[in-house]
């Protein structure tokens, strides 16, 4: 076998993004309150995979192990002055290799050597990479998802430097690495060393050995949500089909567990459901169950820091069969596809389909992925072992654990917003190149219902006056605090504005039989079906459970995008299009300008 080698592309590294609080308490009842920190975060870039030969950009060699996936996020506490454009993370995978084979347990030890500019770990939460295997025995013609030996925290044959710990997930299919002491700043992981079960993955000693089977491993930034309880709903008559205790009480859901919940027609202190008013969606003041299996956000979990980038995008999409990728072709005009390998709506995504082994590319990796809809977002989500958001830890991501609901507020915890104009891109004559800033640096929401007019949407540009996504995390900048870096409470960015957030809904049956499985990196080999989701208790799941995710019934949307219509659909505890996907409304899945939500994808995984 051999690891391949990739590069980064880019040579210089873009702006930070601070971002998250620490809790304080302060109320008679228990509750916390947000005592703002200063965070500042990071962003970095796809590698793109190539051949073994080094290629030469900005006069520095830079080589990654593998498709390492895309845009990292991370954070660091601004204790000191930045320069007015900070730096990126910068994680780094590299230096994959085999350090021991066992064929007698079937298994092969790998080591890698990480590093990152940024990290952290406070008494709030931790961020974590999520690290992923995928192998190929014919060369890189197909690709497989690895299997780990063991589970459990630095299990046998795993390990890290003192100062990071393993934690592998029950069923095996990747690892977080993380810090395990408080601090920030740049960290280095040498020789990090984990176990494949190659023959819990049905190879025999020798094609794991082959010449021709290559492993590549890829990573994604996540933040750790802890658990606990949290309210949602923020308590206010106006806001928008908002969870309240009855039809004469708007206090919001406080859910202290993840035991079942009985919706109910009350008039106070209950659990009321109010209908979005979507086809089919439950009605309000029904009585329906949402069961203990159903994700909460009481539990702790792992969300991505960002919304899916176009260079997360192509290291899956690069990965799949012709066949999948047909499937998966956001160049396509398929439901709803930008039908065009030209930039449509910012989105950079090219494929030429008349030579479908050729690889996609993008040229801003950094910038979220549009023109998507929820079945290749859950495509994306079994590859990378990851699951879909519920509303409900939506609301957690944003708010934070205990902390009092403020009417009408946004995913940064109040009611300020400051819409980034459509001249701030700068340097406003040139190429967004990662390294772009907005001019306002009070900004922390993109919502235009014009073209950009600077950057690459200047006269001329490669986006000339297009709407859509900015770069993520551009909203902060130099000593951001949370409100000015538009950041939840975690740390995540652009909860609130850029693209609506796809989450499981509860408003409908399809929605609340999500058991919160994880994907296990096998997509759908249905005929026809190629390259779908798989799992059961998805929404969107075809009847034909073999033909795997490819609807949308069950889904629903939070946070806002670009071309919202209304402030109101950016707050954190509006539910306009809670329940209202696509096939429901009898429109295209990946955009429909009537139906008039731009999508992205944001996706979690339980802690173990």
């Amino acid at each position: 076998m051999r690891a391949q080698t990739t590069l980064l592309r880019k040579g210089t590294r873009p702006p930070c993004n601070p971002s998250a609080i620490l809790p304080e308490k302060t109320s008679a009842r228990g509750l916390f309150e947000p005592r703002h920190s200063l965070l500042q975060s990071w962003q970095s870039y796809l590698p793109i995979q190539i051949s073994k030969e080094a290629i030469k950009l900005n006069n520095s060699f830079k080589f990654f192990v593998c498709s390492q996936a895309s845009a990292f996020l991370a954070f660091l506490f601004v204790f000191f002055v930045f320069p007015s454009v900070a730096l990126a993370n910068n994680l780094q995978l590299k230096n994959l290799n085999v350090s021991a084979t066992d064929t007698a347990s079937n298994t092969m030890t790998f080591s890698f050597d990480m590093t990152q500019d940024n990290s952290w770990r406070n008494t709030a939460n931790n961020d974590a990479a999520w690290i992923f295997m995928k192998y190929s025995t014919d060369g890189g013609v197909t690709w497989h998802h690895g299997t780990m030996a063991a589970n459990g925290i630095d299990p046998m044959g795993f390990s890290a430097p003192s100062d990071f710990q393993i934690i592998v997930p029950n069923d095996q299919k990747g690892f977080f690495l993380q810090r395990t002491g408080f601090g920030a700043g740049s960290v280095s992981a040498q020789s990090v060393k984990f176990v494949w079960n190659y023959g819990q993955d049905g190879l025999s000693d020798a094609t794991a050995q082959a010449a021709n089977t290559i492993n590549k491993i890829f990573g994604i930034e996540m933040v750790h949500v802890p658990q606990g309880a949290f309210y949602a709903g923020d308590g206010n008559s106006s806001s928008e089909y908002n969870f309240k205790q009855g039809t004469a009480d708007n206090d919001p859901w406080y859910l202290s567990s993840e035991n079942p919940i009985t919706t109910t027609n009350s008039t106070t202190d209950g659990f009321y459901y109010t209908s979005t008013g979507a086809n089919a969606e439950s009605n309000s003041g029904d009585a329906f169950l949402i069961p203990a299996s159903f994700p909460k956000g009481y539990q702790p979990f792992y969300v991505m820091k960002h919304e899916l980038t176009e260079g997360e995008w192509v290291s899956f999409f690069n990965t799949l069969t012709v066949t999948e990728k047909a499937n998966r072709d956001l160049t396509s005009i398929a439901i709803g596809g930008k039908n065009s390998d030209a930039v449509v709506n910012r989105n950079t995504i090219s494929w030429d389909s008349a030579h479908p082994t050729y690889n996609v590319t993008t040229s801003r990796p950094s910038r979220p992925v549009s023109s998507i809809g929820w079945p290749d977002v859950a495509a994306f989500a079994d590859w990378a072992g990851l699951r879909p958001m519920t509303e409900l830890e939506y609301e957690k991501a944003a708010r934070g654990k205990d902390i009092s609901a403020v009417a009408d507020e946004f995913a940064w915890g109040n009611t300020t917003y400051d819409v980034a104009a459509v001249g701030d891109i700068t340097p406003a004559n040139s190429d967004e190149n990662g390294t772009e800033v907005l001019l306002n640096s009070n900004s922390n929401l993109n919502r235009n219902s014009l073209g950009w007019a600077s950057g690459d949407g200047r006269a001329g540009g490669p986006a000339d006056n297009q709407k859509g996504p900015l770069r993520s995390g551009i909203f902060a900048a130099n000593e951001s605090n949370r409100t000015s870096s538009g950041a939840g409470y975690y740390g995540n960015l652009e909860l609130s504005g850029n693209l609506a957030e796809p989450v499981v809904t509860i408003g409908r049956p399809q929605g609340r039989q999500f058991l919160g499985t994880h994907g296990d990196g096998q997509l759908s080999a249905a005929s026809g079906y190629e390259g779908n989701a798989t799992n059961t208790d998805w929404p969107g799941i075809n009847s034909n459970i073999a033909y795997g995710v490819n609807g949308t019934v069950g889904i629903g949307y939070r946070g806002g995008d670009y071309a919202s219509g209304s402030i109101r659909h950016f707050q954190t505890s509006n539910r306009t299009f809670a329940a209202k996907d696509p096939d429901s409304s009898g429109f295209y899945q990946r955009y429909d300008a009537t139906y008039g939500v731009m999508t992205g994808g944001r996706l979690v995984r339980t802690a173990p």
